[in-house]
């Protein structure tokens, strides 16, 4: 869907946005220089990310294009290898800036374009019907929800992102076009997390939330109301706001070219950069965009350690990540210790300065705190329209401190005795911090499925490996030339071929089927009783999960997570994409009571029960993570009813589903009852040591899960 303006009613305008400074300066220095890269809008559901990301293509600049160019080719220095071109001398098109929406579920012709093949191999024509990515060449592409974005998807923006184009390339045929555009993002954390690649490709982020101010939340639903009642008048009274806004940025722009980003502040953004450890060196090519941005939107020709010190808030917090676990943010005192030990001189004084080599920090242009408010200081105006007062600003990126370090294990472990319960959480023990993570072993769910593309499982999907062909089913994907040529030849003499063309008809069509790897749903089922709750033991637990958790991110899995203690099993996590809130709940967990462990099965059952009901592509692998050891009501372990018969029987209801099962063995010490052991079997599954888990381990290597039925499965499969 392209979108430059909506033809229904007019869009909700930007200068009407309540709070939100920080969202709303990002969006205006991309407005001022659209080198700096985009932004990428974090927050929680229903804060305005979309409506104010929206209302920004009403406030950038009119573009000059060719006239008729499905391409945006500028007048001035048109695209030499335009499909379209070449271009001569004809009209010129004055038009506003696009906004182009990428839905998630868009497909990849969709986004790039499609090219008749039909046409293509009959008669040797380039048919090419563009697709988003042109559509949004000179202009902004939006992508809501970009963290649900498949990753097909996402290759394809990368590729594009980095070489300022677009390629279709279908057997030997191909079509390429200009695609530079402003790429600006929103999602939920809650749902996901981002590829670092595309994280890294954002030049800005901002963190959002919604005011816990109660007369700007009372605001923000007047406005709304407001606008929903009368649109056109709604936007007529905020026209002139708007008006000086848009000659602002114009503005801005003009100034843009004639600011000096002096040695001192390219030390401070160098410095800063490596105090923080971001890698590689695009975060400072983007904070000193970002800071010469701030300085012409403050209308000053000159950078100063202010701008540098707003630049690092916007353009580093999603930088410094080392894992999906790391929030987002910066210790801004330790970017103020920085930006202070590298406060130094340029060789000519900037404004405000006496030449010395401690400049005046308070001085009105310095880089003090005095030098930060008003509109020089480089923030956005206050909204407050003909009728309200302006509105007290939010305040900018929430501070994030280090994460305190994880408790010191008590050596030597002794086994606890599980206490009696006595109601409420007797016997419950706090939680324990984990290790550190490590690099797990693959374990995949066996034969192949056709589930979303991931990283885990063997699937057929739309990328990978070509091992066959077929007829399409539905609209043509990847085409098999072969395959197609082979079905078109013996048709040739009866279809009156002339010529050296291939007379090729749809039935001829062939697609290629591929294998790649598919993304799992990856439940684990964590003991939290008492028979775990050693402080050594269950420290080393918590790290080897989040190490698999840390494994699902990256192999693009949704995740669940089930808890069993004292007397029952709770879904601790509902199937999700955020790994980080199954390492917060994970952090949180407590130990202690009895052991439940047919309630934690039989608890799974039922979760993968629905799950199989929502997304019936999406396989499976449960992740049983315990001693083997089950306690409960009184009875003998192994009598009929008692604890362990219990598990037996659960385990063997999820094995007659088909459930594919790994079983973590926590047992510890010197003597082993082999329980865990016993409880793979029952599951068909693979029982693994926390040692065997590690990737560097030399025990022995789990490459998939096998059990009994498995061999047959892989055989029926294939």
């Amino acid at each position: 869907m392209t979108t430059a303006h909506n033809t229904t009613s007019p869009q909700y305008p930007f200068t009407a946005v309540v709070g939100m400074d920080d969202l709303r300066l990002a969006l205006l220095l991309n407005a001022v220089s659209p080198a700096v890269g985009g932004v990428l809008v974090r927050g929680e559901k229903g804060t305005a990310k979309s409506t104010a990301v929206r209302a920004l293509s009403a406030l950038m600049p009119a573009v000059d294009v060719v006239g008729g160019c499905r391409f945006a080719c500028a007048p001035t220095a048109p695209d030499p290898g335009c499909p379209d071109g070449p271009h001569g001398t004809g009209p010129v098109e004055h038009r506003p800036t696009r906004m182009v929406e990428l839905p998630v579920g868009a497909s990849e012709d969709r986004l790039v374009g499609a090219l008749d093949i039909e046409r293509a191999l009959s008669e040797g024509v380039k048919a090419f019907e563009p697709g988003l990515l042109a559509d949004a060449h000179r202009g902004i592409l939006y992508v809501d929800e970009v963290n649900l974005l498949h990753d097909h998807l996402v290759d394809l923006l990368l590729d594009a992102a980095a070489m300022g184009a677009s390629y279709v390339e279908r057997e030997g045929v191909s079509v390429r076009h200009a695609a530079r555009f402003l790429l600006v993002g929103t999602m939920n954390p809650e749902e996901g997390e981002l590829r670092p690649q595309l994280l890294d490709r954002f030049g800005l982020t901002v963190e959002v939330a919604a005011s816990r101010e109660p007369d700007q939340r009372v605001e923000v639903v007047r406005r709304r109301l407001a606008y929903d009642a009368d649109p056109t008048g709604f936007a007529a009274r905020w026209a002139g706001d708007e008006d000086e806004l848009r000659g602002r940025i114009a503005e801005a722009r003009e100034l843009l070219p004639r600011v000096t980003l002096g040695d001192r502040a390219l030390r401070q953004i160098a410095a800063t950069c490596a105090a923080f450890e971001v890698d590689g060196m695009r975060a400072d090519i983007v904070m000193a965009r970002t800071a010469t941005a701030l300085a012409a939107w403050a209308g000053r020709t000159d950078v100063a350690e202010e701008d540098v010190r707003q630049a690092a808030l916007l353009a580093l917090p999603h930088r410094r990540r080392r894992n999906p676990f790391d929030a987002p943010g910066l210790d801004e005192n330790k970017l103020d210790e920085t930006l202070e030990e590298f406060r130094g001189t340029d060789e000519d004084p900037a404004p405000g300065t006496d030449g010395d080599d401690d400049p005046d920090p308070d001085g009105p242009d310095g880089g003090g705190p005095g030098g930060g408010d008003g509109p020089e200081g480089g923030h956005p105006p206050q909204e407050g329209g003909p009728e309200e007062a302006p509105l007290p600003p939010e305040t900018g990126l929430p501070h994030q401190q280090d994460g305190e370090a994880a408790p010191t294990p008590q050596a030597p472990e002794q086994p606890e005795p599980e206490p009696r319960p006595q109601g409420g959480a007797a016997g419950e023990k706090p939680a324990v911090g984990a290790t550190e993570p490590f690099r797990t072993r693959r374990l995949d769910v066996p034969g192949l499925g056709e589930g979303a593309d991931g990283r885990r499982s063997r699937a057929r999907t739309a990328h990978g490996r070509t091992t066959g062909a077929r007829r399409p089913r539905g609209a043509l994907g990847k085409l098999h030339l072969a395959a197609t040529v082979q079905a078109a030849a013996p048709h040739q003499k009866a279809r009156g071929r002339r010529g050296t063309g291939l007379v090729v008809r749809r039935d001829d069509l062939r697609e290629a089927v591929r294998e790649g790897r598919e993304g799992n749903l990856v439940l684990f089922v964590v003991d939290a009783s008492g028979s775990m709750a050693a402080r050594k033991r269950m420290s080393a637990v918590k790290g080897a999960v989040l190490s698999l958790l840390l494994d699902a991110y990256q192999r693009r899995d949704k995740i669940g997570m089930i808890t069993f203690r004292g007397s029952g099993a709770d879904l601790a996590l509902p199937p999700t994409s955020s790994v980080e809130a199954g390492a917060a709940r994970l952090e949180q967990l407590p130990t202690g009571g009895r052991t439940p462990l047919s309630e934690g099965l039989l608890k799974a059952h039922e979760v993968l029960r629905i799950e199989r009901m929502r997304d019936p592509s999406r396989r499976a692998l449960l992740v049983v993570v315990t001693d083997g050891r089950a306690t409960g009501a009184p009875g003998a372990g192994r009598a009929a009813g008692g604890p362990l018969a219990r598990a037996s029987r659960a385990a063997r209801l999820l094995a007659a589903d088909g459930t594919a099962a790994v079983v973590v063995d926590c047992e510890a010490g010197p003597v082993r009852l082999g329980l865990a052991g016993e409880l793979a079997r029952d599951l068909q599954g693979t029982a693994i040591t926390l040692d065997e888990l590690r990737a560097d381990s030399v025990s022995a290597l789990v490459r998939t899960v096998q059990g009994t039925r498995t061999t047959h499965g892989n055989r029926k499969a294939a």
